[in-house]
């Protein structure tokens, strides 16, 4: 059994203030059958027969309280960090992690000051878990679709090392800011990708997200109140229907236009680092964190940088729709133009196989295939007789075990009407239940032919069992149903 509190379930576990403007330190005896063991997001744990003994010393919202009981194990991959998963999954999860976790850790101590948790550990979750990953303090849960086989999905761990600064540490004050936890996260992750792998790869998955905010508001509508940076959440509302992509990727690009505004990447990264220690254990609104970025950097203040026409702080956070700035991901041309290409060459009809053939895309790293992908999704549906070549030339990536791919590929399948593959859509929704995969394959089949509503309709009963009652929500309403 597992817990997930974020953004307000915690009141359902124990008696708490379950907002996260309010932070607390815990402790926790847990009793639990035999062979079992229990494991908690805390910084001290003992264990005293069948009872495990759990304090976390520092503050956290409730949300951050984390507890897994089960048949589960541990690796140790680090100076300061271990896997835990399942029997079956533990060595996977070791070759998976062993000696990167420590990496990752190291550049984001360099680039926001001290990591202050003590641990970090990763526990791999039942299919079922519904996110990539979960933040809680010391151990990390994420999902198993991160277990390639070849590390390419390795780096999704730095999103959730990165909230250790941003979201723990400085936490959004309210479900309407998530923007504070979210958009810092990823200016945070992506730093931490432009020091280990250059600013041409980090580019390229700033890009896949880019393509991700563009689907979520073609599904939602620009217009919709949720793609506001601050969210009004009204009562009756549930705080988790703020989970989308727009307080990540808007957010993002929000708090690039500050970097953007002092002209110096180091001079940022200084500031966030002071941000860092002037709000740690403390739960803020988004007035205070804008308020002390103009505190640190006066002369933009003297500027009046807040109240720029069309690029307004006040207009980023109140105003729906697309950024009204983008960062510059040229950085990443050299990557992206192939890709972008190979997928024009798809759309052309007659086909091109000749020019096609000359170039290998089952050679690229995961994020340009992801490029890749996304494009020939935007330009589907193909014509006539190009996703049946299309499949016959990529073998590997109709095939992949990679789960960014097999979504993505299942989107194209179902965009394309290509029923032949309708079976690599169910048995892919049979074997996850990650939101972020099954919520906008779902959208696709009930937009889609009357045998991709049927394939909706027939999976969903097939596996609702198994998904996270949040997911079923989401899916029920989708369907209709």
């Amino acid at each position: 059994m597992y817990t997930q509190g974020q953004a307000v379930l915690n009141r359902s576990f124990f008696p708490c203030f379950d907002s996260p403007a309010v932070k607390c330190t815990y402790s926790a005896n847990i009793k639990v059958p035999e062979g079992f063991t229990a494991v908690m997001s805390a910084n001290n744990s003992d264990r005293q027969g069948d009872t495990f003994i759990f304090k976390m010393t520092q503050p956290i919202p409730a949300y951050l309280v984390a507890l897994v009981v089960g048949d589960i194990v541990s690796a140790e991959v680090g100076p300061r960090s271990r896997v835990w998963a399942e029997p079956c999954l533990i060595e996977a999860a070791k070759k998976e992690y062993d000696g990167v976790i420590e990496d990752f850790l190291k550049v984001g101590e360099k680039l926001f000051g001290p990591y202050v948790w003590g641990r970090y550990d990763v526990l791999f979750m039942p299919p079922s878990f519904p996110f990539g990953g979960m933040e809680n303090p010391c151990i990390t849960f994420v999902t198993p679709c991160l277990l390639a086989g070849d590390r390419s999905l390795a780096d999704v761990i730095i999103h959730e090392i990165s909230h250790s600064w941003f979201g723990n540490l400085v936490t959004n004050a309210n479900w309407g800011e998530f923007w504070l936890n979210e958009g810092f996260t990823m200016y945070a992750q992506r730093r931490i990708t432009t020091e280990l792998y250059g600013p041409a790869y980090t580019c390229l998955e700033a890009a896949a997200g880019r393509a991700l905010l563009r689907q979520h508001m073609d599904t939602s509508g620009e217009d919709h109140p949720l793609n506001k940076l601050r969210v009004k959440i009204e009562p009756g509302v549930d705080p988790d229907d703020t989970y989308n992509e727009t307080p990540y990727e808007k957010g993002f690009c929000f708090v690039s236009y500050l970097a953007h505004l002092t002209g110096d990447q180091t001079k940022f990264d200084d500031f966030l680092k002071a941000y860092v220690n002037k709000f740690k254990f403390q739960s803020i609104l988004a007035d205070e964190a804008l308020e002390f970025y103009l505190e640190y950097f006066p002369e933009l203040k003297a500027r009046g940088v807040d109240k720029i026409a069309g690029l307004e702080f006040d207009h980023w956070l109140n105003t729906p729709g697309w950024p009204p700035f983008l960062p510059d991901l040229s950085p990443g041309e050299a990557l992206m133009k192939p890709a972008a290409e190979l997928a024009n060459l798809w759309s052309s009809t007659p086909l091109d196989t000749e020019t096609i053939s000359k170039v290998d895309p089952t050679k690229w790293r995961t994020y340009q295939l992801v490029y890749f992908l996304d494009r020939v999704l935007e330009l589907s549906p193909l014509p006539n007789g190009n996703i049946e070549q299309l499949e016959k030339f990529y073998p590997k990536i109709s095939n992949a075990t990679n789960a960014e791919l097999r979504m993505r590929w299942a989107q194209i399948v179902l965009r394309n009407d290509y029923q032949p593959h309708f079976h690599k859509v169910r048995d892919f929704l049979h074997c996850q239940g990650k939101q972020k995969y099954t919520l906008p394959l779902y959208r696709t089949m009930q937009a889609g032919s009357e045998a991709a509503q049927a394939l909706a309709r027939e999976t969903f009963i097939q596996t609702c069992p198994q998904l996270h009652a949040n997911v079923q929500n989401y899916v029920k309403r989708i369907l209709g149903t």
